[in-house]
């Protein structure tokens, strides 16, 4: 087989064709990081030598070069050839497409949801039990991902349609190392911990805080997140999946404790950088630049993987700025949940290449190549940890690979009406001086309005 001999003499001699290189972005062998035994075994098993696959997914630019980078590995190994294709309205396209019969082989879902609608229509291929198993025995908490991944067919039968690749964290919290070694304050590792070392940074005269809510168009969304993170620390995942669902109610008791525990923090005028009515109007953008004033306009600030973009030009992350994990309360038996998104792989035109791309998917060197760019973190347990780019995101993915339970973003969950509607405009209204039952009362009345 052509490519399992090419790619096997690269890993034992150590380096490739000036042909191969250009299309690889790391010569198989040549790093001690890969697995590139993984890599090897894979080869082994398949020859699509003249078959061809299409995969269309979200990303353009930087990221389109990414996943084409990963794509390359497959086609050495397999002989396949890949066209991916991306759209900034892959949402729309994606279904446009299902629908008139002319799908790609394989779709890279941002969102669960629409993933769930189209397999609901007969649109996706179900990937088997086996899928299922091997999520649950390699990622960690890995019935979080079988259950993220699984929805009724046609028929109401419940199956596995996707494959969760690429990760993005969310229980996060940025700080400046040097102000807290000014100031000798330590990382709190529970949820105790981090409101006890808030009232201290107000007794010591500081700002704890800096929190934003504005976003255009899209005002309140990190707010939700918020909301999404204290409810997976003071309920169990069972009720986060039944709020998201409206299975309870919005004005649940639960979820108003929750929101009440977001306004702990948000709506005390010495916790927040500019007072608590500073917080609905304070771009998210901007809200991380007092970390980095002098004197410290804030201590902490709560957000994604992707707030680093925000930081001042140069910040070098783990010397100017960290991050801890958003801690779980110690006297709450709820482990350790992490809150994120990230893209879910399906099949929408089934073919042999199709379905050995989701076998390729399973391959450690599938992730560790990815790792060792940029904007990748993974639940995959037996991966190369050493292989991420910086220790940034060799931490994230520790988080990751640490956590009990993984929930996804639940307004990327609820119908857009809600998530991306009443529960936004609500949490502003909240942090404006409404009470938690007055919103969650109104966010019902939306659900109520479309069921």
């Amino acid at each position: 087989m052509r490519k399992q001999t090419v790619a096997g003499a690269c890993a034992l001699v150590l380096f490739c064709s000036t042909a191969m290189a250009q299309n690889l972005k790391f010569a198989p062998g040549e790093d001690s990081r890969f697995n590139w035994q993984s890599f090897e075994d894979f080869a082994a098993r398949y020859d699509l030598s003249g078959q061809e696959m299409t995969l269309f997914g979200p990303w353009l630019g930087p990221d389109k070069e990414l996943i084409e980078s990963i794509v390359a590995y497959f086609e050495e190994a397999t002989g396949a050839d890949v066209a991916y294709s991306g759209s900034d309205s892959f949402e729309q396209q994606i279904v446009i497409d299902a629908q008139a019969g002319s799908a790609p082989n394989v779709a890279v879902f941002p969102q669960p949801g629409l993933a769930a609608n189209l397999a609901a229509q007969g649109y996706l291929t179900p990937l088997g039990g086996e899928t299922a198993d091997w999520l649950r025995e390699n990622y960690a908490a890995g019935q979080s991902w079988v259950d993220l991944s699984t929805y009724p067919d046609k028929d109401g039968n419940a199956q596995l349609f996707a494959f969760p690749y690429k990760i993005d964290v969310k229980s996060l919290v940025w700080y400046v190392p040097e102000n807290f070694e000014d100031a000798g304050y330590e990382v709190p590792q529970t949820m105790e911990e981090l409101k006890a070392l808030t009232e201290q940074i107000v007794a010591d005269g500081g700002t704890p805080w800096c929190i934003g809510l504005g976003s255009g168009g899209a005002t309140g969304w990190p707010a939700t997140d918020w909301v999404e993170d204290l409810m997976l620390r003071t309920q169990p995942p069972e009720v986060y999946d039944q709020w998201v669902t409206n299975e309870i109610p919005f004005n649940d008791e639960r979820v108003v404790a929750a929101i009440e525990e977001f306004g702990w923090f948000a709506r005390n005028d010495d916790f927040v950088a500019g007072g608590a009515k500073a917080v609905a109007s304070t771009d998210f953008r901007d809200s991380p630049a007092g970390l980095f004033s002098f004197p410290p306009g804030c201590y902490m600030h709560r957000q994604a993987s992707f707030i680093p973009s925000f930081f001042p030009e140069g910040t070098e992350l783990g010397v100017d700025a960290d991050f801890f994990y958003f801690p779980p309360y110690g006297d709450k038996d709820l482990g350790n949940p992490v809150l994120g998104a990230g893209t879910l792989f399906a099949i929408t035109a089934d073919s042999e290449a199709a379905r050995a791309f989701i076998e390729f998917l399973k391959t450690p060197i599938a992730h560790e190549l990815w790792m060792a760019q940029s904007g990748f973190l993974t639940p995959f347990t037996k991966v190369n940890p050493d292989a991420y780019a910086n220790d940034a995101l060799k931490k994230q993915g520790e988080i990751l690979t640490n956590a009990t339970t993984f929930r996804f973003d639940a307004s990327d969950l609820m119908p857009g009406r809600i998530g991306a509607g009443a529960f936004w405009t609500g949490m502003v209204d909240y942090v404006s001086g409404k009470s938690a039952e007055e919103v969650t009362g109104d966010i019902q009345r939306e659900w109520d309005a479309i069921k």
